[in-house]
């Protein structure tokens, strides 16, 4: 993919541009995002360090050829074009687990100007365990707590993590065609899940990973001293078998495993408020109306998820929050 100049522009020309402004108007950081899904996220994570002085404009990387994704965004980050007045702000996939190994990885964690999420992608951060109960009560206007997301995704990251080991290998290794991404993603699903019963598919999870790993160590006989080595490297990372749902495909985890078990505890909590109002000493109209207004007032589950912002005090965002603020200190 060949750079184009009047597609994207370099950092220079922002420069520039904030250099005729009157000394009183504020700097203007252009920050690249990947998707028009990015944009709000990276909007919270930028939002806190705007003043007097400075302001972010997220935007796409390209609005004449309407070219998207990382290596889209990343592209604007080669020689010349990089400098304090234009940033990325990427997913990081498994480029922060790679920790190098391919150009892409190097590219997103040694540029000083480039920002990744350290979790797998935005996605991840929206279904972060402990804020799944705010989005059930946005959806329902239910504060009622039936069930225990942060339980349920420490139990389901435990089940994955000796499988999500042997997916990292793969990548670091190469032997990713021979277990990619795809294949992890169909053994982790937890297939039917029900809201009285989770440890079910917890269950369900536990048996494939384990005839799964079993299945690769028949495979790769001698691979355990790797195997240990990957798993030291990703714990020193900050990834643990209690948070290893953050760093699975974002896409995945949102639509195929969050999406749906958000969607069977809320359907529970409607059916509750909905009870509550048949049964209540009220006239029939009373009931009809009230009835009425509250369903009106239902939303849909995956608007409110891409709202979420209840992640702000995951570990891995302040510590993304950190970076930038030691980027803007330092320039």
């Amino acid at each position: 993919m060949a750079y184009r100049l009047k597609d994207n522009l370099s950092s220079q020309y922002f420069e520039a541009a904030n250099a005729l402004t009157s000394k009183r108007a504020r700097r203007r950081i252009v920050a690249y995002v990947e998707s028009y899904d990015d944009i709000y996220f990276w909007r919270t994570v930028l939002t806190r360090f705007e003043n007097d002085k400075r302001y972010f404009e997220v935007m796409l990387p390209s609005k004449v050829n309407l070219m998207r994704g990382k290596k889209s965004v990343l592209m604007n980050f080669i020689g010349e074009n990089v400098g304090p007045d234009m940033i990325a702000c990427v997913d990081a996939d498994y480029d922060y687990l790679l920790q190098g190994i391919t150009e892409q990885s190097r590219r997103v964690l040694n540029s000083p100007y480039v920002f990744h999420t350290y979790v797998y992608a935005i996605e991840n951060f929206q279904c972060y365990a402990p804020s799944l109960h705010d989005v059930c009560v946005a959806v329902t206007l239910n504060d009622h707590r039936i069930f225990d997301f942060n339980e349920y995704f420490r139990q389901y990251s435990e089940a994955c993590f000796p499988l999500f080991v042997w997916s990292v290998w793969a990548y670091r290794s190469g032997h990713y065609p021979k277990f990619s991404l795809t294949e992890f993603n169909r053994v982790v699903d937890p297939g039917g899940f029900a809201v009285q019963y989770p440890e079910k598919s917890i269950g369900n999870v536990q048996r494939k990973v384990r005839q799964k790993v079993r299945e690769l160590q028949r495979q790769y006989p001698n691979n355990k001293e790797a195997y240990l080595k990957v798993k030291n490297d990703i714990l020193q990372l900050g990834v643990t078998p209690q948070t290893t749902y953050l760093y699975m495909q974002g896409h995945h985890l949102f639509d195929n495993v969050v999406a749906p078990i958000v969607s069977k505890v809320c359907n529970l909590l409607r059916q509750e408020r909905q009870n509550e109002i048949y049964h209540a000493q009220a006239h029939r109209t009373q009931k009809r109306n009230e009835m009425s207004c509250y369903e009106n007032s239902l939303q849909d589950i995956k608007v409110m998820l891409k709202k979420n912002t209840a992640y702000q005090q995951c570990d891995r965002f302040l510590q993304l929050q950190e970076n930038v603020e030691r980027f803007l200190n330092q320039t």
